[in-house]
This record gives C-alpha cells, sequence and structure tokens, in this order.
C-alpha cells in the first residue's frame, strides 16, 4: 500500500499529511519538511481535498470536514475518535463527555489517552477536549495552539 505524503504550512505552523488510496491516515502536527521541495502541491487526490478543506478552515469558511478517514486504532480509540468528528465547530466538551458519548462514563483518562493518539490533529477536533472544570488541559500541538484553534473557531461562528 502505498502512502502519499504532503506538508501544509497553516496559521499554527507545518502540518505533514499522509495518506492512501483508502483516505487520509494522519494529519501531525509541528512537522516541517526536511527540505523546501517537500512543499509541492499534492497530486495525490486524498491530499488535494485535505488541502483544499484546511484552507477553508484556516480562513473560517469551513467548519466540517469531509475528506476520507483511513485512521487505525483499537476499537476504544476510534469510538472516541468518532465521537470527537460529532463536537459542533467552535464549541468545547470535557472527556467525561466523550467517555458518557461512547457509553463508557468512568473513562475518562482513556479517552484522554486516545485523543492523545488522535492520528488526524485538527480534522478530528481532540482541540475541543477541555477539562471537566472548563480549562484547557493537554494538546499535541501545545496549549498555545489549542487556545489559537478554538479562538480561532469562535471568530468564525
Amino acid at each position: 500500500m502505498m502512502i502519499a505524503i504532503s506538508y501544509f504550512l497553516s496559521p499554527v505552523g507545518y502540518l505533514r499529511l499522509e495518506a492512501d488510496h483508502d483516505g487520509l491516515q494522519s494529519l501531525l502536527l509541528n512537522s516541517p519538511p526536511a527540505d523546501e521541495l517537500a512543499v509541492l502541491a499534492p497530486s495525490h487526490p486524498v491530499l488535494v481535498l485535505a488541502h483544499q478543506q484546511l484552507h477553508e478552515y484556516f480562513s473560517g469558511s469551513r467548519h466540517d470536514f469531509t475528506v476520507p478517514l483511513a485512521m487505525t486504532g483499537t476499537e476504544f480509540q476510534l469510538a472516541a475518535w468518532h465521537a470527537l468528528q460529532t463536537i459542533p465547530y467552535g464549541k468545547t466538551v470535557s472527556y467525561k463527555a466523550i467517555a458518557e458519548q461512547i457509553g463508557r462514563p468512568k473513562a475518562m483518562r482513556a479517552v484522554g489517552m486516545a485523543n492523545n493518539r488522535n492520528p488526524i490533529a485538527i480534522i478530528v477536533p481532540c482541540h475541543r477536549v477541555i477539562g471537566a472544570n472548563g480549562q484547557l488541559v493537554g494538546y499535541g500541538g501545545g496549549l498555545g495552539m489549542k487556545q489559537w484553534l478554538l479562538e480561532h473557531e469562535k471568530n468564525y461562528l
């Protein structure tokens, strides 16, 4: 199975995208390319669509992503990642709410670990999950990036 790779320069830094024929496999934060030649326009159809939708998201005109996803994980992780995709644009929920949504009300920490292993940041919006006390907690790109993404979304509601 051939994996295509591209880079997207966003307002929060370089994003590395990987896709195969089934869909987008990963979107990694803080991932600058090794050389400038890697920042060419993508030719893989999934990556072309992902770039287009990311551009629209960062310009404020896209609230929902439709790029096909090809995530792999445990049954629990997949359930948690699917629940993340139901969080409305510009809104936040707690880890407890996600745990309850997937039928595991005591699994808040496990939801946190699933968020930590989310392979497709931004598009699968783990940045919209906050602590039960309303505080920002944990994000692979750092709390500053999480705050930026949440404020960006609130500005375009």
